[in-house]
């Protein structure tokens, strides 16, 4: 399996199709907001872009649920089983460092059964007092798991579930794959800014803000899709009347500013954590590219 990974707007979709169409392969998605169904401009799914080169994880669930990382890595390993057994090569594209660092490490995750009992006791309970509950138990490496109580919740009735069933504790433990390469789109700073900022007066031209509209008057509540972040956030409070649009245009602007940094600190921190990340230049022509990772594999 080759990994194209990177910061958002380095054009890893890009390179990722280019790779799959030379090598006859098949991507899977490892973004985690490609996933819902009508969130395409805000997500930047450009699926255009993949033309004859099938895919997955995108569009596979409806917009206002709350995916998590047990069942991306789920679904995920059903996709990567599905396609090596038909003899297709893999490609996974994204730039969600958690799903990217998840699967490289091996990582899995064996379901754990709803506890009422330990959720009705948890439910008067405040967010704060939730977390420090979770923080007996795990490491918080973000705050995925605790941005609402009830997320809070289950987190704590799977670390819980772990610390009685430590049998299960230790399938949850790194176990790296030996057959992946990953690389990473290397871009400068001011480039991705710059291009940042181009591609999101682009999407709002094609109409992201009807987008959002539309989600909205299709039943999404608007803290649904603020709950998303980024575009969802800004554009939802846009569409509520929160916002102006130039307020909109300008805490978006630098919300994903913010957020490309924060992935290039996962990235490193991957990197720190044992994974071997390749940094290509995003402006190599499409042909380097795949020559380069066809020999980053094959010297792997």
């Amino acid at each position: 399996m080759i990994v194209i990974t990177g910061p958002t707007a380095s054009g890893k979709t890009g390179k990722a199709v280019a790779l799959a169409r030379a090598i006859g392969g098949e991507i899977i998605s490892a973004d985690s907001r490609q996933l819902y169904r009508g969130m395409d401009l805000g997500t930047g799914k450009d699926l255009d872009e993949y033309g004859d080169v099938p895919y997955h994880m995108i569009d596979i669930c409806e917009a206002g649920y709350k995916y998590n990382l047990y069942e991306y890595l789920r679904d995920y390993q059903a996709c990567y089983d599905h396609i090596t057994r038909r003899g297709k090569p893999v490609v996974l594209c994204g730039g969600t460092g958690m799903y990217v660092e998840s699967v490289v490490k091996g990582i899995a995750l064996p379901p754990v059964p709803e506890n009422r009992e330990l959720r009705e006791e948890l439910s008067t309970k405040s967010l704060d007092e939730l977390t420090a509950i979770l923080k007996r138990y795990k490491t918080l490496r973000n705050n995925s798991d605790i941005d609402t109580p009830k997320r809070a919740i289950r987190a704590i009735e799977i670390a819980m579930y772990y610390h009685h069933n430590p049998h299960l504790k230790a399938q949850t433990e790194p176990h790296p794959l030996t057959d992946a390469v990953v690389i990473g789109i290397d871009i400068d700073r001011d480039t991705r800014r710059q291009r940042i900022t181009q591609r999101l007066q682009a999407r709002l031209d094609a109409g992201m803000v009807d987008e959002v509209r539309r989600l909205i008057s299709g039943g999404i509540a608007p803290e649904d899709l603020i709950y998303y972040g980024l575009e969802y956030k800004y554009l939802t409070l846009y569409a509520i009347g929160k916002l102006s649009y130039d307020e909109m245009f300008t805490q978006l602007e630098t919300a994903i500013h913010q957020f490309a940094k924060r992935q290039m600190t996962w990235f490193r921190g991957m990197e720190r954590r044992g994974t071997h990340i390749h940094w290509l230049p995003y402006n190599m022509p499409n042909h380097d590219f795949i020559a380069a990772a066809l020999e980053l594999s094959q010297r792997h």
